[in-house]
């Protein structure tokens, strides 16, 4: 089984709930249901995550040097982010506050493969 460290637990917990609330609210889903649309979104989301180059240490994706989203989805996630982000502060303060002082972390330079 694979362990998770506590910072990307953290980072999967921010992620599923920031898609839920925007799903809620801009799609009508009900409490706790996505639209097969955020479901999609959250799946991929969350596999980016478990395959980050920089793990535990691994930046806020806005502040990261390595974009591994595709395009389209980069701009679904971004979307996603901007409508749930603010709204996260009433809806779960303490993954909000833990998320914004993330952001003020040190991006990791990814160092390249020898070979």
């Amino acid at each position: 089984m694979e362990t998770i460290h506590p910072r990307i637990a953290r980072e999967r917990a921010t992620i599923e709930k920031m898609i839920l609330l925007y799903c809620r609210e801009v799609h009508n889903s009900p409490r706790g249901a996505l639209c097969d649309d955020c479901a999609k979104l959250a799946h991929y989301a969350l596999e980016r995550l478990r395959r980050c180059p920089f793990l535990e240490n691994k930046p806020t994706c806005a502040k990261c040097t390595v974009h591994c989203y595709q395009p389209v989805m980069r701009e679904n996630i971004r979307k996603t982010m901007r409508y749930a982000g603010p709204r996260m502060l009433r809806h779960h303060p303490g993954l909000a506050i833990l998320h914004l002082l993330d952001g003020l972390r040190k991006t990791p330079i990814k160092k390249r493969r020898s070979g």
